[in-house]
């Protein structure tokens, strides 16, 4: 592990993925630094399209990268859409980062995801423990494009001395989530979920699985916190976790969600639905020793990411799909 000074300040910085969840968390945290932000529609440069990325970053070379687009979902998208999920990924992470080396980027981060993990490594997950075994089978698609992209940046590092890094977020929540009932993670799926039963008066509501599994939940505006603290600290071919380094098991996490939005009814559970990993939780040592810490307490940012829910529901901008941003 290497400690590093980077400098942000004049730089022009480009988030890809800037409209998603972790996008835009990333473009409120930059926002406070001095920065040019550089963005660009996926409707003006679809990202999984080589030649559009090539031009784009050609006119626009960006000094700085943060990699925050991917196609994304819960269990059913990742087990139903298994060809998109590792096509879309791999397309923009292999073309983002050839981009980002051909234009001469002073630095790049991959923000990949908890579940390249394998489902049975040992807790709390080391970074070291990567492709030591099978991978959870319904999301192993998702998790082998995710894997392909670290490869990428440390290849690129390795070969051309490219400062690219590679940073592992935990499961995320908060303003800017997918609220689609199948295709959502299990946050915004859940918030849904006891928001409708508390409209319309129902009496139980069903959480998917055994409510045993255990997990750790980030605030997002925390991850975009510690990715620009990473940015400016940070440089080393071994990818970093960022998480709290604590977890709850789903039952636990749904009387939460339920307390927060406010549904007094009964909670159940469906165990003939997947439970995907047994536990999932981060080992955030590395990130701890270069001096960050998660600030978020989880009651909080929920009933944050409950209000961002309410907004997004009273306007047209709801999220009907897997989100590719």
């Amino acid at each position: 592990m290497a400690n590093a000074s980077f400098e942000l300040n004049g730089k022009s910085v480009y988030v890809a993925g800037h409209r998603g969840m972790v996008g835009s968390a990333l473009m409120r945290r930059l926002a406070r630094e001095d920065v040019k932000l550089v963005t660009v529609d996926r409707r003006e440069v679809d990202l999984c399209n080589q030649a559009a990325v090539f031009d784009w970053f050609a006119k626009a070379r960006p000094q700085v990268i943060f990699l925050a687009a991917a196609k994304v979902g819960g269990i059913v998208a990742n087990a139903t859409l298994r060809a998109e999920f590792i096509y879309d990924n791999i397309a923009i992470a292999a073309n983002v980062i050839q981009a980002a080396h051909v234009n001469r980027a002073e630095k790049l981060m991959f923000l990949g995801s908890s579940c390249i993990y394998p489902k049975l490594a040992p807790q709390p997950l080391r970074e070291d423990t990567v492709l030591s075994g099978p991978l959870e089978p319904t999301n192993e698609p998702y998790a082998i494009a995710k894997i392909a992209g670290i490869k990428m940046a440390e290849a690129y590092r390795s070969q051309y001395g490219s400062d690219f890094i590679s940073v592992m977020p935990t499961n995320l929540y908060g303003p800017g989530d997918n609220y689609h009932p199948d295709y959502s993670h299990v946050v915004a799926a859940l918030i849904r979920r006891f928001h409708e039963a508390k409209v319309s008066g129902a009496r139980s509501v069903v959480v998917w699985g055994t409510g045993t599994p255990r997990r750790e939940f980030l605030y997002v505006d925390d991850m975009a916190d510690a990715c620009v603290h990473l940015m400016k600290t940070y440089s080393s071919a071994e990818l970093i976790n960022i998480g709290t380094g604590e977890d709850i098991t789903i039952a636990e996490f749904a009387r939460i969600v339920a307390e927060v939005v406010g549904y007094i009814g009964e909670i159940s559970f469906d165990s003939s639905r997947p439970d995907g990993t047994p536990r999932k939780l981060l080992d955030v040592s590395r990130l701890a020793s270069l001096g960050w810490r998660a600030r978020t307490w989880l009651t909080h940012g929920m009933r944050q990411a409950y209000q961002a829910f309410l907004v997004a529901s009273a306007t047209s901008d709801k999220r009907t799909e897997p989100c590719s941003c």
